[in-house]
C-alpha cells in the first residue's frame, strides 16, 4: 500500500505551527445541507478569518516552513484573490516579503487589499468584465498573468 501524501501527523504539526496566527472558528451543523444529503453536514466558518478564507491556513503554514534565507528572499505566488490575501497578511505579520501575480480579472478590492497589506502586486486590473480591454484582443495562449521572479 502507498503512503498518503498528507498524514494525520503532518496535519497535527501544521496545526501547532499556525495556531498562534489563525482564528479558531466555529463549525456548526448545517440543517439544510444535512437534510439535502441525508447525512450530518457541518460547515467550518472560515469566513471569520482575517482575510475571510480558509486559504490563510495554508499560506501561514507555507511561510512558517521557510528557512531564514528563503524568508529574506520572500515568496512569489499566482492567485486571483484568497491565497494572495492570506500570503500578504501573514507575510506582513511574519516580516516576509510577498509578491503576488494576479490575473487581469482579479477583483480590484483584492488587489488593493494585498497592496495595503504590504505585498508587491504584479498584474493590472481589468478594463472590462471579461478581463481584457475591449480594443485589445486576448493573445493566443495567454492566461492574462504577468511573470515575476523572486527578489534577491
Amino acid at each position: 500500500m502507498t503512503r498518503p501524501a498528507v498524514t494525520l501527523d503532518a496535519v497535527r504539526q501544521a496545526h501547532e505551527r499556525i495556531r498562534s496566527g489563525i482564528q479558531r472558528t466555529p463549525c456548526p451543523a448545517s440543517i439544510p445541507l444535512s437534510e439535502a444529503t441525508g447525512a450530518q453536514v457541518f460547515c467550518k466558518l472560515d469566513l471569520l478569518q482575517r482575510t475571510g478564507s480558509f486559504k490563510e491556513r495554508g499560506a501561514r503554514n507555507a511561510l512558517l516552513l521557510l528557512d531564514s534565507a528563503q524568508r529574506r528572499r520572500g515568496v512569489v505566488a499566482a492567485s486571483a484573490g484568497n491565497h494572495a490575501l492570506g500570503l500578504a497578511y501573514h507575510g506582513k505579520l511574519l516580516d516576509i516579503p510577498v509578491t503576488v501575480v494576479m490575473p487581469r480579472f482579479a477583483p480590484l478590492v483584492k488587489m488593493a487589499t494585498c497592496r495595503r497589506l504590504g505585498a508587491r502586486v504584479k498584474g493590472r486590473p481589468s478594463t472590462t468584465r471579461g478581463g481584457w480591454p475591449s480594443r485589445s484582443p486576448r493573445p493566443r495562449g495567454s492566461s492574462g498573468c504577468t511573470a515575476s521572479t523572486t527578489r534577491g
